[in-house]
């Protein structure tokens, strides 16, 4: 071995070595960051194995050192509410956690309900998210990831984001709306830990010593230990969804003549059925079926607004949705919780009549 690739390879070994003495801190402990007052903070990370690390905090210095797994952490004192402050966090390397605030920190958790972000209520709260810019209110979004082989040691991403008009659209709303109250009460700063999941069942939110105490949920979250077994399953579910949708759009009555697709406005359809909406064709003629069906609307419109863009607001539909106006396509939404909400653009809409086409689709249920 020559002189030169000894030398390579000791500066690749020390290089090594320092990048993993190097202290790091996990993503909820970052830029923008929201302690809880009057109470002890946990702050912690990583580095090497006996590696010293001091802390520089609101002009008090903290010191501790990492253990045999390379763990660390600093216990605060209770703080008061205030802000914004800076974090040294010191060893082989410096972490400067800038932005941070000292108020009330709250984990908004659960399923849709809390998920529900600003941007699917904002049209029921005009210039709400417009005029919602407030550095004191923050969010820290935990992102959506499940593991059955034990807890991680941190998340994939994620980091804290104060309200504003670029932000908020992001924010759960439940979540949003209780910081700006407490906020305008009590004037301290309001941190959000968004940690919610829509449809997730209550067994995903546990422990595994609590999750011992219901064998079969626990036998199954055993079982999914298994990441084949996983993506055999996803794999399935997707190829059987996949299959039932293609056999939908082949056999679709709607789609059959090209010459004459059942969303075109000149469309003869005075043989068609009628019914009212709101309501579930199960309980029409129709009967219990899924499948495709097909509805059509005339509506007069008057020159005032003809031509102009417009918004068209049809509410929920179980399951999916395309929208189709004077033939033009719309907007579709493929699950049945948001309400819709289809810009019309300008020059679309005419004088007198104008027809509406909507193709929906039940996969389950009525």
């Amino acid at each position: 071995m020559s002189i030169r690739s000894i030398r390579i390879i000791l500066i690749l070994f020390f290089v090594s070595i320092t990048t993993f003495s190097q202290v790091r801190l996990p993503k909820l402990i970052s830029d923008g960051m929201i302690l809880q007052r009057e109470a002890n903070v946990n702050i912690w990370g990583w580095a090497s194995e006996g590696e010293k690390i001091s802390i520089d905090f609101m002009s008090k210095t903290y010191k501790t050192a990492a253990d045999e797994k390379g763990n660390w952490n600093v216990m605060l004192p209770k703080l008061k509410a205030g802000g914004p402050f800076e974090m040294k966090i010191k060893a082989s390397n410096i972490i400067t956690v800038k932005d941070i605030m000292v108020g009330d920190v709250w984990v908004c958790s659960g399923q849709s309900n809390m998920e529900l972000p600003m941007s699917r209520v904002s049209w029921n709260y005009p210039g709400e998210i417009e005029h919602s810019e407030n550095k004191y209110i923050r969010q820290f979004i935990v992102p959506d990831k499940y593991d059955f082989n034990g807890p991680e040691k941190d998340f994939s991403d994620g980091t804290w984001k104060s309200a504003s008009p670029e932000n908020t659209p992001d924010f759960s709303a439940v979540a949003y709306f209780f910081a700006k109250e407490i906020y305008n009460k009590y004037k301290v700063p309001i941190g959000l830990i968004n940690s919610a999941l829509g449809g997730s069942p209550v067994e995903s939110w546990m422990s595994e010593n609590t999750l011992k105490e219901f064998p079969k949920y626990y036998n199954e979250a055993l079982m999914f230990r298994d990441a084949s077994l996983i993506r055999k399953i996803e794999d399935a579910d997707i190829a059987r969804a996949n299959a039932w949708y293609s056999l939908l759009r082949k056999i679709d009555e709607g789609y059959k003549d090209p010459q004459n697709v059942w969303y075109e406005p000149s469309l003869n359809d005075s043989d068609w059925l009628t019914t009212k909406v709101p309501g579930y064709w199960a309980d029409t003629e129709l009967g219990y079926k899924n499948g495709v069906v097909w509805f059509r609307k005339k509506v007069d419109i008057p020159s005032s607004v003809a031509g102009k863009p417009a918004k068209l607001i049809l509410g929920r539909m179980v399951d999916a949705d395309s929208v189709f106006v004077n033939g033009v396509f719309v907007g579709t939404t493929s699950y049945q919780y948001p309400p819709r909400r289809y810009n019309i653009p300008k020059d679309l809409l005419k004088k007198g009549k104008n027809s509406i086409v909507i193709r929906v689709i039940s996969n389950i249920g009525k």
